[in-house]
């Protein structure tokens, strides 16, 4: 049923197979077998075939059933309406062919001329009689209401075949044969960004279908945008690892339908050249580890210490244990000989829970 809207040749149907599933593909060959040419067009089936059903299924609703039935009724009623202009002909063919037999019954029958030619009015009057009668009965029959059975029927129909069309038991063939009794053709033409599907049913309706087109290559495994936004915002303020959790918290997948991993999250953060998250903090006027010991005059070992400890805060920007840390305030633990560790976190304790909250 497929037109090439190139050459308007009719297109073929090949098949191939991905993961278990057979994938359509519309090729228009003709000029490639007759005269050893290049192929006119290809398009990939699937989509079109995806968006010519649902077309298909939408119009056959008992909404549209219903209305076809009551265009239905209207033409009944123009249809009574020429009944009766019909009727009104076959009594006036009558009263000519009865006023013709009267004239040729009246006539003397040694005038044949006159008689031969009253005859053949009363013939020809009898003909048109016959005539308007066979016109009568014909478009009586042909323009017949339906009757109640039939349009319960037809008011189930829809139902019926969207229920048939969604099974997963009906074989394709029967998905087709539903088509072919709906749609008279389909015509594909290709532009730069979508496929144009001009359908047409087999009751004279045209419909237009634009359809993407499919993504090839790595293109089709591309990450959400909407995703690769949240990982962006995310990075402000978590880990590779600990963003990678919370999208799969969320349901999220990858462009190949993968859940995220730590090194996922960072080939989206090279990949789209998002800011890294070390680059992120020091913009936010955190330190590196040797400028937050040089600053409060202690070595970079201590400054691990009490990171551990909890006397000072630290901000990860990887998951290697890899810290920044926040400058230091006016009450941050300074180098002081002679006091214990433990000594330190107690009084850093205590003063903690003094403050004002």
């Amino acid at each position: 049923m497929v037109i090439c809207g190139k050459c308007g040749r009719r297109m073929t149907v090949g098949y191939r197979q991905f993961h278990g599933e057979l994938f359509p593909d519309y090729r228009c060959m003709t000029r490639a077998i007759q005269d050893g040419g290049r192929v006119c067009e290809r398009l990939p089936g699937k989509a079109i075939d995806t968006a010519v059903a649902g077309l298909l299924l939408e119009t056959l609703t008992p909404l549209a059933i219903d209305a076809a039935l009551q265009v239905t009724d209207q033409l009944a009623a123009q249809a009574e309406q020429a009944d009766r202009m019909r009727a009104s002909h076959i009594q006036r063919a009558q009263h000519r062919a009865d006023l013709a037999r009267r004239r040729y019954l009246a006539v003397d029958p040694d005038n044949r001329l006159v008689a031969d030619a009253l005859e053949a009015d009363w013939n020809q009057a009898l003909r048109e009689v016959t005539d308007a009668k066979d016109a009568y009965d014909r478009t009586k029959a042909e323009t017949a209401p339906l009757e109640a059975a039939v349009r319960e029927r037809l008011a189930t129909l829809a139902a019926d075949v969207h229920a048939l069309w969604a099974d997963p038991a009906t074989p394709t063939r029967e998905r087709k044969r539903i088509a072919r009794l709906l749609i008279t053709d389909v015509t594909l033409t290709r532009t730069a960004t979508e496929t144009v599907a001009q359908v047409r049913f087999s009751a004279g309706q045209h419909h237009r279908l634009a359809i993407p087109l499919p993504l090839v290559g790595g293109k089709a495994w591309q990450t959400h945008p909407d995703t690769v936004a949240l990982v962006d915002e995310l990075l402000d303020h978590h880990t590779h690892r600990e963003i990678a959790a919370i999208l799969n918290e969320r349901g999220l997948t990858s462009g190949k339908g993968l859940p995220f991993t730590e090194l996922l999250v960072r080939d989206i953060r090279d990949n789209y050249r998002l800011t890294h998250r070390f680059d992120r903090l020091r913009a936010q006027g955190l330190l590196t580890l040797e400028e937050y010991a040089a600053t409060v005059g202690t070595t970079t070992q201590t400054v691990k210490i009490w990171r551990r400890a909890g006397l000072i805060e630290g901000v990860p920007y990887n998951d290697k244990n890899c810290y920044l840390y926040p400058p230091p305030r006016p009450d941050a633990p300074r180098v002081a000989m002679g006091v214990k560790l433990t000594d330190r976190l107690a009084a850093h304790q205590a003063a903690a829970s003094t403050a004002p909250s």
